[in-house]
């Protein structure tokens, strides 16, 4: 009998340590040093004799942004399900990061607001806090630190093809150009990846893209920060269109970072862009959101506020494609790159990272089409972007398009997020799902359903 969504994730998300395993090829090269990139080179580099990391951003600090992450500086969310997948490629990766200057969030000092109600129970799980640039950093250095990986610093052009499999890479760097030979491929060349093109103009199908607009805006603050560990470390307030707010306003979320630093975020769809500056901020934070966001946001600005549009949210469906290269895959935002307010993008790209080590662990046969793994990565990709966009879906100014059962979807996604917020038990399986711990399917249970409703009937019979 073949295994569930749900157990299949729980498959790929095991956090069994890495084994040393015989070589099943001789160079792999990663196309992108994104977090997915970097967790891809680090999967290969127990399978592969040699790694090579092209990568056109070249060196940067724990303090810089990279080029090719044009949000890197907004808030970024590592979930608990992408801090176990950490954990289990590089053992002692939170304790390192925490002694560098990340912070620990415990569930005691996490509040989540929905439409301004707190939420009762947060799950019982670690997150860790920092920025994008000190976390993909931390990663960077784990990574580069293999003695079989290495970086050309430099941008992918094309793709060599010999008997059906993609045999090496075209890549320009300052210096020239060159070709890299390679056993195997991987494409983390983030949302804007020309693989598409490439197959295209190699002879071989062009994978579907799905869109979904969303149109949201974002801008963060970062400002100074007095408690070494702070009572609240983590606060989220989501808005939902049901919320007696505008349904334009996203929400808002702080959080500690390094160098004694909080970063503030705030999200607004459509029309609605929050935050340009600094007065903004704080008269909308103080007025539309509880005291802490307030409280953060008066302390003193360290530098400029950031903005950012995420215009829609896609997916490639490599899954469904009949003629495709053999040793070639693709993982992280080159496959699907969803709403960012829901903080999934790194944990997802670990995941993707997972679902690869999954794959080469049943030691495949290289010289046909990887559908094996594609039919992993996509647990992953339909967990996140179910989760993303079931709840797009409910935005007045978002239409379509809508998978079949939508309104029963729609009913059961409200009783569970309503229950959420009094319910243990729904709140923490609910939790499970948003921090990419569980698959989605966990939630559609009679079980579950019967017990959100009857939360829900006794909240409203208490107010």
């Amino acid at each position: 009998m073949p295994l569930s969504a749900s157990q299949v994730f729980a498959d790929i998300s095991a956090q069994q340590p890495p084994a040393q395993h015989t070589a099943l090829m001789g160079t792999a090269a990663v196309l992108g040093g994104s977090v997915a990139g970097l967790l891809a080179a680090r999967v290969l580099s127990d399978y592969a004799e040699r790694v090579v990391l092209i990568d056109p951003d070249g060196p940067v600090t724990a303090d810089d942004a990279r080029p090719g992450v044009p949000h890197g500086t907004q808030v970024h969310a590592l979930l608990p399900g992408g801090r176990r997948q950490l954990e289990r490629w590089f053992p002692g990766f939170t304790a390192q990061t925490v002694a560098a200057g990340a912070l620990e969030a415990g569930p005691e000092t996490r509040r989540t607001y929905v439409d301004g109600r707190l939420k009762q129970w947060p799950l019982a799980e670690i997150q860790l806090t920092a920025s994008r640039p000190f976390l993909e950093a931390a990663i960077r250095r784990r990574v580069l630190a293999l003695p079989n990986v290495v970086v050309t610093t430099g941008r992918a052009t094309g793709l060599e093809f010999t008997d059906g499999a993609v045999s090496g890479v075209r890549f320009d760097t300052a210096e020239g150009g060159g070709v890299e030979n390679a056993d195997f491929t991987v494409d983390a060349m983030g949302r804007s990846s020309r693989l598409s093109s490439w197959l295209e103009e190699g002879g071989w199908e062009r994978p579907s893209m799905r869109r979904m607009t969303v149109n949201l805006n974002y801008s963060t603050a970062i400002v100074s920060r007095d408690e070494d560990v702070p009572k609240i470390s983590i606060a989220l307030a989501l808005n939902t269109p049901a919320s007696a707010q505008s349904p334009e306003v996203a929400g808002a979320i702080f959080l500690p970072i390094e160098k004694d630093r909080w970063i503030v975020m705030m999200g607004g769809y459509e029309d609605s862009r929050p935050g340009r500056t600094i007065e903004d901020m704080r008269a909308r934070l103080r007025r539309d959101f509880p005291p802490e966001f307030g409280s953060v946001i008066g302390n003193e600005l360290l530098g400029d506020i950031t903005t950012y549009r995420h215009s829609d949210s896609r997916r490639r469906d490599f899954h469904l494609l009949e003629r495709f290269p053999a040793r070639l895959v693709s993982v992280g935002d080159a496959v699907a790159s969803v709403n960012p307010i829901y903080g999934q993008g790194m944990s997802s790209a670990a995941l993707h990272g997972a679902a690869l080590a999954r794959f080469l662990r049943s030691q495949p046969d290289l010289s046909t089409p990887a559908r094996e793994f594609f039919d992993l990565q996509r647990v992953v990709v339909d967990a996140a972007w179910q989760t993303s966009t079931s709840a797009d879906l409910a935005l007045p100014h978002v239409d379509g398009p809508y998978p079949r059962g939508y309104r029963l979807t729609r009913w059961l996604s409200g009783q569970i997020m309503r229950a959420s917020i009094t319910d243990r038990a729904v709140s923490h399986r609910f939790d499970a799902v948003t921090t990419m711990l569980s698959h989605p399917s966990t939630l559609a249970t009679p079980g579950v359903v019967l017990r959100a409703v009857r939360a829900n009937l006794r909240s409203r019979g208490q107010g």
